[in-house]
């Protein structure tokens, strides 16, 4: 089974903890948590099961083992062909800001867009900006 792309969001923040050393399962959560300013807590079984199908998929690869305090902790680090999709990922997700970011700068504060086309700067009827005008009771 191939690692979709683009990448869900968790399977990237995985790749970005490892990216930068081996780390065992809490390390992980941790690393991600704080990646992700809070936003994504990883569960155990979550994490895991991610870890599996990684590598399965050659992206993640078990680095070693220790044992602390009776219980085991597995390191995993991230493989070749795991920084090659992160890699990539993080280039699409460049190009997309970068491509946001200019459609942002160029579009006038206060103007809106129907359909690409441009309207105007948005006025709200009733205000200094556009007035209502009401009829003044001409002929019938």
């Amino acid at each position: 089974m191939a690692t979709p792309t683009p990448l869900r969001e968790p399977t990237f923040l995985i790749l970005t903890a490892l990216a930068r050393e081996s780390m065992h399962g809490y390390g992980i959560i941790s690393d991600v948590a704080a990646l992700s300013d809070g936003r994504l807590a990883l569960r155990p079984g979550t994490l895991y099961g991610a870890l599996d199908r990684l590598t399965d998929e050659g992206l993640v690869e078990r680095a070693h083992e220790e044992v602390v305090e009776g219980r085991l902790r597995r390191y995993y680090r991230l493989t070749e062909a795991g920084r090659s999709v992160l890699t990539a990922e993080t280039e699409r997700l460049r190009r997309n800001v970068e491509a946001a970011t200019q459609r942002l700068r160029a579009r006038p504060a206060g103007t809106r867009t129907v359909d690409g086309i441009s309207r105007g700067p948005l006025t709200i009827p009733g205000t200094a900006a556009h007035p209502v005008l009401r009829p003044t009771g001409g002929p019938a």
